[in-house]
């Protein structure tokens, strides 16, 4: 008996966005229906019929789901399918028949118009006459009356590009009709409502914004476009390309189908999918704004390395970044994407805990000193300044100039740092640095007294600990090539290791925030070769002082092998361009020695404009705070735990939760970072540091006031140090900017007294009046997000 042959079913991104629209019930259905396809295509029940050729190599089918729904499949090869549309409706056949499938000239994907739809949403102008047909005859009164000929008609939203600039962006062909009838936001919103291809609906949105089709070339075209010539005509590869596929993989496709499915895991955008996948010459660079799915690079990144390992039980790739809440992140995600044959593969850490293995690894038996807090490293300075009765450099300088200059350049003895560079940090004469230095090495006095450290001077040592490894290794293939490439079996043992580098590659998220010492710690661990390290940052984000040239600690990104991503994938447009506007006219660096702009920067999400409030006095911001949060669980239905609120304090963020867990609200709150109990619905609060990495419904910032974001210790820099107060000024616009793009659907911004600097001018007019939150019958905020 012969057993039918097992088929192929790939779902296509718009077939993906169908299926989550789909209710439970109608989703398990679908997937039901995948799993009958795949097991047997000749199963009757499944009513496979043929529809069209679209080529010489494709063919549309329709398919039976259930008694309500349909599937369009398309046929490319022999028992392999792509999963075009799904309906669920009485007219789900005529529907899916009248649906457009064509390849993108640009992208080589696979795409779908349903014009049924956009005869919908699409209003008709009224057509002018010919002007052949009326020209020299008077109009009589009878057409007057008939045919009132209108006296000017609506100018056509794209009517500045004709068609071949269109599609040469990569506009669908099918829809250039449609467009030319277009004349308002209004139409064209309700337009890209439906699903349609993404590069078409990315390409309209930036031209609608005003961008020039010169960047939209740049920014948008050139990533969607394919690697190779496109065939408009060969269905086959055009359905085996990336843009065309949900998962390449045959065991993701019913996870794909699921309820819980999340597409951004699985699906990249073609920009993505050339960095994850790409084989450099060296080390590669990934920079890009919040939202821009750098991250979800990372982790396709590592899993691409992983499928070229050698079979074996070792960890040789490394994933890294800058605290343990984002490595913990890191490991579920990556669990995510390919299970316990993945993360066993991987070795998942923070970057500090990483250094602190190195460096006890060099000390076996002895335990290291417990490192101090920064706030505990501060208080050290100041005692060693009263001990030195030395008063001219605050304690934050001096802690600056140790992790910065002194650590970050190696400077061993008080000459190195003589000539240290400085760039940025103002001038210090020669006896100055003296002292510093002088300074400095009380500060290391008293650490080891008291038997104590600080994470900078582990990462040091780390970083020297491995260079003196990676030295050994180095001398180690040198004697080997010299001697005929033998393995040196009684050399490599007498040495008490067998010398290898510690990884093969290192992939490196939230680089920005990484200081010098952790990157010559991760350069020694990995020798200089194809595909050696990945690294992905933006320092648009840098929440901490460590700006780095990584170029002169080796690892050099030159040409394509530094990329940026510019889709926001999270936030809204009307949350980003009011993020964006909190750090415009900034000057950034590349995490480089170039510089870093956010051209091109936008976002496919539409919803509602950020909100403003105004208080007399931070007690009543509390108040109003509180009444937000609680308007939109009981009017709006967004759990607690699905919102937050950044404070500019931890004495702020203990005053809110007070508040909230008032009778009046009863409304539990708990930390950014604590463990909660399974089930709570509580809402987040936390300084803006810890929001980084993280993603809510609501965000509200709460105090953002003049003298608290920037903080008024600023002040005191402005004149005496005034690089050191541009820094720390630019450090405080990058916080509030990362913990506004936190937001995904509403942005709240509240202060008390007078606003932040950092706040747009319109953000003053249009802000409401706290007290009228305060009212018995709730806040007229008027926000209702589903």
């Amino acid at each position: 008996m012969n057993r039918p042959v097992r088929t192929q079913v790939i779902p296509t991104p718009q077939a993906n966005e169908d299926i989550k629209r789909l209710a439970p019930g109608d989703k398990n259905a679908v997937g039901d229906f995948v799993r009958r396809l795949r097991a047997d295509r000749s199963n009757r029940a499944l009513r496979l019929t043929s529809l069209r050729d679209t080529g010489r190599n494709g063919r549309l089918f329709l398919a039976r789901i259930d008694s309500h729904g349909m599937a369009l499949l398309l046929e490319t090869d022999e028992n392999r399918f792509s999963l075009l549309a799904v309906r669920v409706s009485d007219t789900a056949r005529d529907e899916l028949a009248r649906i457009t499938v064509e390849i993108n000239e640009v992208s080589g994907g696979v795409e779908l118009v349903d014009q049924s739809v956009v005869s919908r949403e699409v209003v008709a102008l009224p057509l002018r006459e010919d002007a052949g047909d009326t020209e020299g005859r008077e109009p009589s009164p009878a057409d007057d009356s008939a045919h009132p000929a209108p006296r000017s008609l609506p100018v056509p939203l794209f009517a500045r590009h004709d068609d071949t600039e269109l599609l040469r962006l990569g506009v669908s062909a099918s829809l250039l009709p449609a467009l030319r009838r277009i004349t308002d936001r209004a139409q064209l919103e309700a337009l890209l409502g439906h699903n349609l291809p993404a590069l078409t609906r990315d390409v309209l949105l930036a031209l609608s914004d005003g961008m020039e089709p010169a960047d939209v070339r740049v920014h948008i075209t050139e990533a969607w476009r394919a690697d190779d010539k496109v065939d408009p005509h060969d269905w086959a590869k055009a359905a085996r390309r990336p843009v065309s596929q949900v998962s390449t993989e045959d065991t993701a496709v019913l996870d794909a189908l699921g309820d819980g499915f999340e597409a951004w895991r699985l699906f990249l955008h073609p920009e993505q999918h050339r960095l994850a996948t790409t084989s450099f010459k060296g080390s590669a660079k990934v920079t890009g704004g919040p939202g821009t799915g750098k991250t979800v690079a990372a982790l396709h990144r590592v899993r691409h390395l992983v499928e070229g390992l050698p079979p074996g039980h070792t960890k040789p790739v490394l994933l890294t970044t800058y605290n343990t809440n984002l490595a913990k992140d890191l490991r579920d995600r990556l669990y995510h994407l390919g299970g316990d044959e993945l993360v066993r593969r991987v070795d998942v850490k923070w970057i500090d805990r990483l250094a602190r293995e190195v460096v006890q690894e060099t000390h076996p038996g002895s335990p290291l000193p417990p490192p101090l807090s920064d706030d505990q490293a501060l208080s050290l300075w100041h005692t060693v300044c009263a001990e030195a009765e030395v008063y001219a450099f605050d304690a934050e300088f001096l802690d600056w100039e140790f992790k910065h200059v002194i650590l970050a350049q190696g400077c061993g003895t008080d000459h190195m740092y003589f000539r240290a560079e400085r760039k940025g940090r103002g001038v210090l004469q020669r006896p100055q640095r003296r002292q510093v230095w002088e300074l400095s090495q009380r500060y290391r006095a008293h650490l080891n007294r008291e038997h104590r450290t600080t994470h900078a001077l582990i990462a040091d040592e780390a970083a020297r600990a491995e260079g003196r490894r990676m030295a050994k290794v180095t001398a180690q293939a040198r004697y080997k090539a010299e001697h005929g490439g033998i393995d040196l079996i009684h050399r490599e043992a007498g040495s008490g290791m067998w010398l290898k580098p510690r990884y093969r590659h290192v992939v490196v998220d939230e680089a920005q925030d990484l200081s010098a010492s952790h990157w010559r710690m991760l350069r020694a661990m990995v020798t200089p070769g194809p595909n050696d390290i990945f690294l992905v940052g933006d320092a648009h984000q840098r929440i901490y002082a460590h700006q780095v040239v990584l170029g002169r600690l080796g690892i050099s990104t030159p040409g394509r092998a530094s990329r940026r991503l510019t889709l926001n994938y999270r936030t809204t447009r009307e949350i980003l361009g009011s993020a964006h506007g909190l750090i415009v006219g900034e000057q950034f660096d590349d995490l480089d020695n170039g510089r870093d702009t956010l051209d091109g920067y936008r976002s496919v999400l539409t919803g509602l404009a950020p909100q403003y409030w105004r208080a007399p006095d931070w007690q009543t911001e509390m108040q109003a705070i509180a009444a937000l949060l609680k308007e939109r669980h009981d009017r709006y239905g967004t759990p607690y735990a699905a919102m937050a609120v950044g404070v500019p304090s931890r004495d702020a963020a203990a005053q809110l939760a007070a508040t909230l867990a008032d009778e009046r609200y009863g409304i539990k709150a708990c930390e950014i970072g604590r463990d909660i109990p399974p089930g709570m619905d509580a809402v987040r609060i936390g300084t803006l540091h810890g929001f980084k990495g993280l993603e809510f419904q609501r965000v509200f910032l709460a105090g953002v006031s003049e003298g608290l974001v920037p903080h008024q210790r600023l002040e005191t820099y402005r004149h005496a140090q005034p690089e050191r107060y541009r820094q720390e000024e630019q450090r405080s616009r990058s916080l509030l900017f990362v913990a506004a793009t936190r937001a995904r659907d509403e942005l709240v911004i509240t202060w008390s007294g007078k606003a932040s600097r950092f706040l747009p001018a319109h953000a003053v007019r249009t802000a409401g009046h706290a007290t009228e939150l305060l009212v018995d019958d709730g806040p007229p905020s008027g926000s209702a997000v589903a």
